[in-house]
């Protein structure tokens, strides 16, 4: 199997081999690095040096991939589960997604994302209680919560012109 045995590249290296590539949390890091089987010590200590040289951060991380969801299409409730997954604590999760509530342009207006998203992928409504069942699934699949659900349902499909 090809690749480089811990004795020859240092977890710096590596952890830098992957943040070159793509933003990572430091949970993330702490189990790749512990994947190739450096000493847990070695690790901790050279992620604290990544983050006070502002090479790795976990706020970066949380905003890049709260805006990356957005841009799929995701929802807040799995955008959220997906953050606790890769290490990041609630509180700064909750931080996360304050600024981008505040931040307008690519700003997250959950109910607009559930509505283009329905809309995009349905031509209408449903005729039959089966029929919006699935639009309701498919947005509860995206990680959309009750709230914006119902109303992309009944707003998903209105005359952009007609408002405001």
């Amino acid at each position: 199997m090809k690749g480089k045995a811990p004795d020859d590249s240092t977890p710096r290296e590596d952890a830098l081999r992957l943040l070159a590539r793509r933003e990572y949390s430091r949970a993330e890091l702490v189990s790749r690095l512990s994947a190739k089987a450096y000493a847990v010590d070695a690790i901790i200590e050279c992620l604290d040096a990544l983050a006070e040289q502002g090479l790795q951060s976990d706020e970066r991380f949380a905003e890049s991939f709260l805006r990356s969801g957005i841009m799929r299409g995701q929802g807040p409730l799995k955008i959220r589960q997906a953050l606790s997954q890769r290490g990041i604590e609630r509180e700064l999760i909750r931080t996360v997604f304050a600024q981008a509530q505040e931040n307008e342009q690519g700003g997250a207006d959950w109910f607009t994302l559930a509505c283009e998203i329905l809309a995009r992928r349905f031509s209408g409504p449903g005729d039959t209680p089966r029929e919006r069942a699935r639009r309701e699934r498919f947005l509860a699949g995206r990680g959309f919560d009750f709230d914006q659900v119902r109303h992309a349902l009944a707003h998903a499909w209105d005359d952009p012109s007609a408002q405001d």
